[in-house]
């Protein structure tokens, strides 16, 4: 009897070593490689409207798609912080500036309330920062196994996420 009960142990550790741990390493690099893929896309989208001055529902379709492509379901979040420079006077010729700059925000909902409204494009300033953040909504393979295995719930090491942001260079139309 006390030789079937280790041979029922030993076939569950070869299962466990052959099959699960091989599947887990290869849920672990598809992870890797869309993290990797989230991080480029982003950084790319946020680069692209930070030097071409303007943010358009194209350029944001098309980088919902690409994000989309991974096969994970995203949450993202745009915050365009517009500056807004205080006016200024003429004094003998120089101008000068009263008081300082202020920005404003405007959040994803009114990112895409903008893009929506205004002839599908949103004009930036130099100046402006834009900020871009995405983040999986889905648990992924790679997770469901860390979790049955592990028994971790609500570990963040499963998330793939990415952030970029940067300060417009140019104004759109100029």
């Amino acid at each position: 009897m006390g030789d079937s009960a280790i041979t029922i142990v030993a076939i569950f550790l070869a299962a466990i070593l052959m099959f699960i741990f091989p599947l887990m390493t290869m849920a672990d690099k598809t992870d890797d490689a869309t993290s990797l893929t989230i991080k480029s896309a982003t950084t790319e989208f946020t680069n692209q409207v930070r030097t071409k001055g303007y943010l358009s529902q194209e350029d944001y379709d098309n980088f919902v798609l690409t994000i989309a492509a991974t096969g994970n379901s995203y949450d993202t979040d745009i915050t365009v912080m517009k500056l807004d420079a205080n006016p200024a006077k003429k004094v003998q010729g120089s101008t000068v500036t009263i008081g300082e700059n202020v920005y404003y925000v405007m959040y994803t909902t009114q990112v895409l309330e903008a893009l929506n409204n205004t002839s599908k494009l949103l004009a930036l300033s130099e100046g402006d920062i834009i900020t871009v953040k995405v983040e999986n909504t889905n648990t992924t393979i790679s997770g469901q196994l860390r979790n049955f295995l592990y028994k971790v719930t609500g570990n963040t090491d499963g998330i793939i996420a990415a952030e970029a942001s940067g300060m417009v260079t140019k104004t759109y139309g100029s």
